[in-house]
């Protein structure tokens, strides 16, 4: 394995690569690699040929007060953990080189991201979608893996890909879990014990509005405000948004229809943002 900071070298590498007949398969990170990130970097590896793991903390996707300064950056023990699971390439570019002076276009889809995280957090997912198209361009996968726990993030990625033909298929691997049922997340590592235990509450909603599903229960309305319920008994907790959405476009349900939909939950507990969902 070995890592690439150039765009140039990395690109250059790329076409070689697929000159060659190989596949070429991508994890998008920002780093903090934890098992959900490693997960990815297994499926792509049963895929392809190559796997490139992209480390990068995206400034066009952080808003003006958010944790853009204190992100966890370990890109050491990132670099050896995607070594030890098997990555060929590490491409770690620079912000100077992704953003250069003068850098003026976006990427912005106008359904998907409308809604959910896009209202909580305005241009967040325009700066995700503007440096996913630019890394599939730079290392010219045929895959892509990304994470279910940011399923709106996915849903709008694919859309992209699907609008602007994208040569790259996009592949979603299931929400890793820490052993106290925790969707694993680099942010995790904010919270302290006492905030953990309360955040738990998120995964546990997530249980009882599918339990709810599974005995027959057909009104979101009813979903949604147990949800809130259960999620209002932790002081700590402070609900941004609780939808039951299509889990292909993100639109709003109407009613529950098993199979199709996506119960989807922000919420600040004390200082720091988690997000989490659960197909019904």
């Amino acid at each position: 394995m070995h890592t690439i900071q150039s765009i140039n070298e990395m690109q250059s590498h790329s076409i070689s690569l697929r000159s060659s007949g190989r596949l070429i398969g991508l994890v998008p990170t920002m780093g903090s690699l934890h098992e959900g990130h490693l997960s990815l970097i297994d499926i792509a590896k049963e895929k392809t040929d190559k796997v490139i793991v992209s480390i990068f903390v995206n400034p066009t996707q952080f808003g003006p007060n958010e944790d853009f300064d204190k992100y966890p950056r370990t890109l050491k023990e990132d670099t050896e953990k995607c070594r030890e699971r098997g990555a060929d390439i590490v491409f770690n570019p620079s912000i100077k080189e992704m953003y250069p002076e003068g850098y003026s276009t976006f990427v912005e889809e106008e359904q998907i991201s409308s809604g959910l995280c896009g209202v909580s957090r305005p241009h967040h997912l325009r700066g995700v979608a503007t440096v996913c198209l630019k890394l599939f361009n730079i290392t010219r996968p045929d895959i892509a893996v990304f994470g279910q726990k940011d399923a709106q993030q996915c849903a709008m990625i694919r859309k992209m890909v699907l609008d602007l033909n994208i040569p790259t298929e996009i592949v979603v691997g299931p929400t890793q879990r820490d052993a106290d049922g925790l969707a694993t997340s680099s942010r995790n590592a904010y919270l302290s014990d006492k905030q953990r235990k309360e955040a738990l509450n998120i995964p546990n909603s997530l249980q009882i509005a599918r339990d709810m599903v599974n005995s027959g229960t057909k009104s979101v309305d009813r979903i949604v405000a147990e949800v809130i319920h259960h999620l209002s008994h932790s002081r700590r907790i402070r609900v941004i948004y609780v939808q039951v959405v299509n889990r292909i476009t993100m639109e709003p349900a109407r009613e529950i229809l098993p199979g199709t939909q996506q119960l989807c939950v922000a919420a600040w507990v004390d200082q720091t943002r988690l997000i989490d969902n659960i197909e019904l």
